[in-house]
């Protein structure tokens, strides 16, 4: 008898919970992702978005922030060795291979990806920008995600993630 009791308090009592919070309980997205590829399409060709040892990190936490940083792992070094020193070279390969930012993000009563809010970037450009799943696709299967994001110009972008493991 109290256990049926105590069954019958914890079903009405998560009954009770947001539906945010139900979303959160079923969120696919939490946790570490490593990048495993990157590739864009600009006017039909699929290239490296990020060369050819793309270098990337995306996590997701429970109270709904994101991060996202994504590198080209082969890029040459600054001969200076001083990020704030590099050659306008430099600085213009640095920038076109490499973006980091953060902000937040919410998911349906699936728990999949809807939406993010930028509330950071190093582009300056997409702070404050807002996608929506007609810009931003994640779609999470097991410890695989695929991203594809189509640029403001129309150019494609998809790149394959796999869930970090501990400790690395």
């Amino acid at each position: 008898m109290l256990l049926r009791l105590a069954i019958s308090a914890l079903t009405l009592g998560l009954g009770s919970f947001p539906a945010s919070a139900q979303a959160e309980a079923r969120n696919q997205l939490v946790g570490a992702w490593r990048m495993v590829s990157a590739t864009i399409d600009p006017g039909g060709r699929n290239i490296p978005a990020y060369g050819e040892k793309p270098n990337g990190l995306l996590v997701f936490t429970a109270d709904m922030h994101f991060i996202e940083v994504l590198t080209d792992g082969g890029a040459p070094r600054f001969a200076s060795d001083t990020r704030g020193a590099g050659t306008d070279e430099e600085n213009r390969r640095a920038m076109a291979r490499s973006i980091g930012f953060f902000g937040t993000y919410t998911v349906d009563e699936e728990g999949a990806f809807s939406g993010n809010h930028v509330d950071g970037a190093t582009f300056p450009n997409w702070v404050g920008s807002t996608r929506t799943r007609e810009q931003l696709t994640l779609t999470v299967v097991g410890d695989q995600m695929t991203e594809h994001f189509r640029r403001p110009e129309g150019t494609r972008v998809q790149i394959e993630w796999r869930r970090a493991e501990r400790g690395r």
